[in-house]
């Protein structure tokens, strides 16, 4: 029997770094949710994604299935 391979639950669809900084944009698998990852050498910070409604930017799943 073939094991099945686990999917990460977070996808990342986009990366920048910079001298000191980094972002990027994650997609949570589960919900669909969009967040904005920050780094830098002192720190970082996550929040999700909003649109001009004040919700939360959502990717449908099914983008992220295995073809």
């Amino acid at each position: 029997m073939a094991k099945e391979k686990k999917q990460e639950r977070f996808v990342t669809v986009y990366s920048r770094d910079g001298f000191s900084t980094g972002e990027k944009i994650v997609v949570d698998r589960l919900t669909g949710v969009n967040y904005l990852v920050i780094s830098t050498d002192l720190g970082g910070g996550v929040t999700p994604l909003l649109g001009s409604d004040g919700k939360p930017i959502v990717t449908p799943s099914a983008e992220f299935d295995e073809k």
